[in-house]
């Protein structure tokens, strides 16, 4: 593991649970004395720093706990709305962010606990991209090629039941698994990455295509379809057939997707230098999966991988360099507003450098300052920031979890 701190979760028995709220769930919780019941969901954010990882209570941004963590790590939503997975070294690790509800007849009850580290871990010689899709979260290990699913609601219960599925060559790639059990990998090697496979539950071909070079990044749209980053565009899996978005340029490559379940537009971001070491690109791309066009977005300023997001209502979301969330509206392809947040900022060369970054839950936007160690709460219906926080160290990843 890549953390010091962690917490032994032991099961709960009814007599220690409140008289009225007797459950058949099965899953572990911590001892009465050690966690507190409240009268609503408690959303909470962790954010990553040299050294480890802090969680916030993202309605005040007040610290409610710290856990070390070595190197460099990256941070992801597990799919339960409590836990973490924290990819570093040589493992997917787990992070329980302390928060959680349980269903109880015609209501549920909230509970709150210390945060830390779980002994759940899933090793990986490289561990890459995690993807939530379906009720299933997928691990893709970029060492290996190994692609490994679970239910996140079993993460509770410990180390959960896992299945795997191994792609012919390792390379850094991505898979999604759909809600049939059919699983969508990139393919590629470590040399290049060309394109994507679909299999059925049964291992099954059921499409590919070669149409996509340097393959990078998903995101899912509604009627579950699914599309990936090329370096001309991106491809479009729906209904069991994939499309080419053709960019409009000859090169022009969308590596980063943002997509929302309830939209058939995805927001992504667009480079056209072939040669250029560090882009720093201004114009967004989005596409409308119904018909697997393009369209491109200046928004007059210049963004990074970390900038990307949607909001409630399905708008796109764009921390600009010049400081402020720059709203896309999906169906016009143009920017309806702007909402200042932080003082501008300039892209670091190395892409592991701290830098702010957005990140979007339950009607909020979250963004970070590196250079002032702060977060802020940004209020996307009226476009305001409500709560800004000092941290204790210079943050760098960002994700939270809905409790």
């Amino acid at each position: 593991m890549t953390t010091t701190l962690r917490m032994a979760l032991t099961t709960a028995t009814c007599a220690l649970l409140l008289a009225a709220c007797a459950t058949d769930d099965p899953a572990p919780e911590p001892p009465a004395a050690d966690k507190s019941e409240n009268a609503s969901a408690t959303p909470r954010l962790a954010i990553s720093h040299d050294g480890g990882i802090t969680v916030l209570d993202a309605t005040t941004l007040e610290a409610v706990g710290n856990t070390a963590a070595t190197g460099f790590v990256r941070l992801n939503p597990a799919g339960d709305g409590r836990h973490v997975i924290v990819s570093a070294g040589d493992s997917f690790d787990v992070l329980d962010a302390g928060t959680w509800s349980r269903e109880h007849g015609d209501h549920a009850h909230h509970y709150t606990t210390e945060p830390a580290m779980t002994e759940t871990a899933f090793e990986a010689e490289e561990p890459g991209h995690v993807v939530r899709h379906a009720g299933r979260t997928v691990l893709f290990d970029d060492g290996t090629g190994t692609v490994t699913s679970f239910d996140p609601k079993d993460l509770a219960s410990g180390q959960p039941p896992t299945s795997t599925h191994r792609t012919p060559d390792a390379h850094h790639g991505v898979a999604v698994e759909l809600a049939d059990g059919s699983m969508l990998t990139t393919v590629g090697t470590e040399d290049g990455r060309t394109g994507v496979v679909v299999t059925d539950a049964d291992g099954r071909e059921r499409a590919r295509t070669d149409a996509c070079p340097g393959v990078h990044g998903e995101a899912v749209a509604a009627d579950e379809t699914v599309v990936l980053g090329c370096e001309n565009g991106l491809v479009v899996y729906r209904d069991g057939v994939i499309t080419k978005a053709q960019s409009p340029d000859l090169y022009g490559r969308i590596g980063n997707q943002a997509g929302n379940e309830n939209s058939s537009y995805v927001l992504g971001d667009y480079k056209a230098d072939p040669d250029a070491e560090l882009e720093r690109p201004t114009r967004v791309s989005i596409t409308d999966t119904r018909t697997s066009t393009v369209q491109l977005v200046d928004l007059g300023t210049s963004y990074t991988f970390r900038s990307l997001g949607r909001g409630p209502a399905g708008e796109g979301l764009v921390l600009g360099t010049d400081g402020a969330i720059h709203v896309v509206d999906p169906e016009t392809a143009r920017v309806s507003r702007t909402i200042p947040v932080i003082d501008p900022w300039t892209e670091p060369d190395e892409w592991q450098s701290p830098r702010p970054a957005l990140f979007v839950q339950d009607g909020a936007a979250y963004v970070t300052d590196p250079s002032t160690s702060t977060v802020h709460a940004v209020d996307l219906a009226s476009g305001t920031v409500t709560a800004t926080a000092e941290l204790d160290h210079v943050p760098n990843e960002l994700t939270g979890v809905t409790g």
